[in-house]
C-alpha cells in the first residue's frame, strides 16, 4: 500500500475511535461478549466505503482504479481491522480468523478450482452469435450451473459465447442475461450451485430438498430467456452481418477434456465435505472440521493437476489470464473484513442495531424480500445462515439443528424456500452479489465489451428487469 493510502486509512482509523458512543465504549476488550449488541451502525462504515469504491472508482478513475483496486481493497479492511483489534483484542481476533477460515479461504479455494478446470476447456468451432444460438447457450449453462456450479459454468460458456458474438457491435445485453441466468439463477436446484445452498446442507437440509425450487426456477428461467431472445433479436437484426461469419465451415469440437475429470473432482470433494464426518480441530478457537480441509487440499489437487495436464496453448487460445480470479480474491478480501459487523449485528437480532429489521421479519414473504435484498450487498451465503438461524429460532428453540431442519421442512417449508430462493435470486442484482458476476464482468472487460459500471449494472438492467420478475415470484409463491 501506498504511503498516501496508509496515512488515509490511519486517519479514518483514528477518527472512528474519537467518535462519541463508539464500539470502545462499550463491553470489555478481549471478551467473549456479543459484539453484535455492541456494535453500532455506523461500524459498517468502512463496508460501505469499499462498496463505493466499487461502484465509483472504475466509472470516474478508471486508470488509477486498475492499478491501485488492491490497495484500496486493503485500505478499507484496515480501516475496520486495527481499530477493531486494538479494543476487542481476543474477541475480535476470533471474529477475524473465523470469517477467514470458515468462509472466505475456502470460498476462494472452490472459486480458484473451478476457475483453473473451467478455464482449461476450449470450444473450437465457429459459432454465430444468432438469437437462437445465444438463447441455446444461456439455457445450457442454466442447466449445467447446478452440477459444476454457477463459477464453473460461468467460466465454460462465458469465452465460446463472446467468441460467437466477437464480430457484433451491440453485445452489452448478452453478458448481462449470462450474468442473471448462469451465473446465479441456474445454481438453484442443489448445494454444488451456489454457496448459501451448500451451507444449508452443511446443516442438514437434505442434499435432494433444494429440487424443490425447480418450479421457482423454472418460472424465472423461461421469463429471462424470452425476454433475452426478444431483446438480442431486435439488436441482431440492426447488426451488419459479416459474410465470413454466415459462411465459414467450422465445425465445433471440444479440447482439453481431461479437465472434465478434474471438475468431477471438485464435486466429489464438495459432496465428500457434507456426507462424512471426520475429527475436528481449533485453530485459535475456531472450530475447523478435517473433512472440509480435506475438500480445499482436494480443490487445490484439481486445480494443479488442471495446470499440469492441461497444455499452455490450449489456455491460451481460450484468452485464459489469471486476472478475474485476482480481483475477486483482493476485493472479496477486503469486503469478508468489512462485512463482519454488518453480519454481527443482523446476527445480534433484537439486541443488535438492526433490530427494527430482524423483528419486522415474519411472514414468507418477508424472508425472501429481506434476505434477497441483503443478499445482493452482503455475501448470500452468511446472509442465507443468518435468516436460516433466525427461523429456526422463531419456530424450533431449543431442538437439535437435524430436528428442527426436519420440522421445518414438515411443516414451515415455504420459509425455507424463501430464503433459498432469495439468496440465490437476487445475487443477480449486483456485481458483488455472487463472485462469478465480477469475473464474468472482467472477462468480457478483457474482450472488449463495454460492460456499465456498478450503478449502471443496477439501474439500467437488473432493477428494471429482475424487480418486475421477483415481485412476480414474491406473489406466485410466497
Amino acid at each position: 500500500m501506498s504511503l498516501k493510502l496508509k496515512q488515509i486509512a490511519i486517519s479514518l482509523a483514528t477518527l472512528i475511535m474519537l467518535m462519541p458512543g463508539n464500539i470502545f465504549a462499550s463491553g470489555e476488550s478481549g471478551g467473549q461478549a456479543e459484539l453484535g449488541t455492541l456494535l453500532p451502525l455506523w461500524s459498517v462504515i468502512p463496508f460501505v466505503g469499499i462498496l463505493l469504491s466499487i461502484a465509483l472508482f472504475p466509472l470516474l478513475a478508471p486508470h488509477f482504479w486498475h492499478g491501485h483496486f488492491p490497495k484500496l481493497s486493503a485500505m478499507w479492511a484496515l480501516l475496520f481491522a486495527i481499530p477493531f483489534l486494538i479494543v476487542y483484542k481476543g474477541a475480535a481476533l476470533y471474529e477475524i480468523l473465523h470469517i477467514y477460515l470458515i468462509d472466505y479461504i475456502p470460498f476462494i479455494i472452490l472459486l480458484w478450482g473451478l476457475f483453473v478446470a473451467s478455464g482449461g476447456i476450449l470450444v473450437r468451432g465457429r459459432l454465430q452469435g444468432s438469437p437462437m444460438v445465444n438463447t441455446a447457450i444461456l439455457l445450457i449453462g442454466t442447466l449445467i450451473a447446478s452440477l459444476v456450479g454457477t463459477t464453473g459454468a460461468s467460466m465454460l460458456l462465458i469465452r465460446p459465447l463472446l467468441r460467437a458474438n466477437s464480430w457484433r457491435r451491440n453485445k452489452v445485453h448478452i453478458v448481462i442475461f449470462f450474468i442473471f441466468l448462469v451465473s446465479n439463477i441456474g445454481g438453484s436446484l442443489t448445494p454444488l450451485g451456489d454457496p448459501p445452498l451448500f451451507l444449508g446442507f452443511l446443516h442438514s437440509v437434505p442434499f435432494f430438498w433444494t429440487f424443490n425450487l425447480f418450479p421457482h426456477m423454472t418460472f424465472v428461467s423461461v421469463i429471462l430467456l424470452i425476454l433475452f431472445y426478444a431483446f438480442d433479436t431486435y439488436h441482431y437484426k440492426r447488426e451488419d452481418k459479416p459474410e465470413k461469419v454466415e459462411t465459414a465451415p467450422d465445425p465445433l469440437r471440444i479440447e482439453g477434456t481431461i479437465n472434465f475429470l478434474f471438475l468431477f473432482g471438485i464435486i466429489i470433494a464438495v459432496l465428500q465435505s457434507g456426507l462424512w464426518q471426520g475429527t475436528s480441530f481449533n485453530v485459535g478457537g475456531v472450530h475447523m472440521e478435517f473433512q472440509n480441509v480435506l475438500r480445499d487440499l482436494s480443490i487445490i489437487a484439481m486445480g494443479y493437476l488442471s495446470i499440469r495436464f492441461t497444455s499452455s496453448k490450449i489456455r491460451e487460445d481460450n484468452e485464459f489470464s489469471w486476472f478475474p480470479i485476482k480481483e475477486v480474491a483482493y476485493l472479496f478480501a477486503g469486503i469478508f473484513m468489512t462485512i463482519i459487523p454488518a453480519l454481527l449485528i443482523l446476527k445480534a437480532g433484537a439486541q443488535g442495531n438492526l433490530s427494527w429489521l430482524t423483528e419486522s421479519v415474519k411472514t414468507p414473504n418477508d424472508y425472501f424480500w429481506v434476505t434477497g435484498i441483503l443478499s445482493s450487498f452482503l455475501d448470500n451465503a452468511p446472509t442465507y445462515l443468518t435468516f436460516f438461524n433466525t427461523i429456526l429460532g422463531n419456530f424450533f428453540t431449543g431442538l437439535p439443528e437435524d430436528v428442527a431442519v426436519m420440522r421445518l421442512i414438515a411443516e414451515k417449508e415455504i420459509y425455507l424456500k424463501a430464503i433459498s430462493a432469495a439468496a440465490v435470486f437476487m445475487g443477480a442484482m449486483t456485481y458483488i452479489g455472487n463472485a462469478p458476476n465480477f469475473m464474468v464482468r472482467s472477462i468480457a472487460e478483457e474482450a472488449g465489451v463495454p460492460m456499465p459500471s456498478f450503478f449502471g449494472y443496477m439501474f439500467k438492467y437488473s432493477i428494471l428487469i429482475l424487480i418486475p420478475i421477483f415481485i412476480l415470484v414474491s406473489i406466485i409463491f410466497f
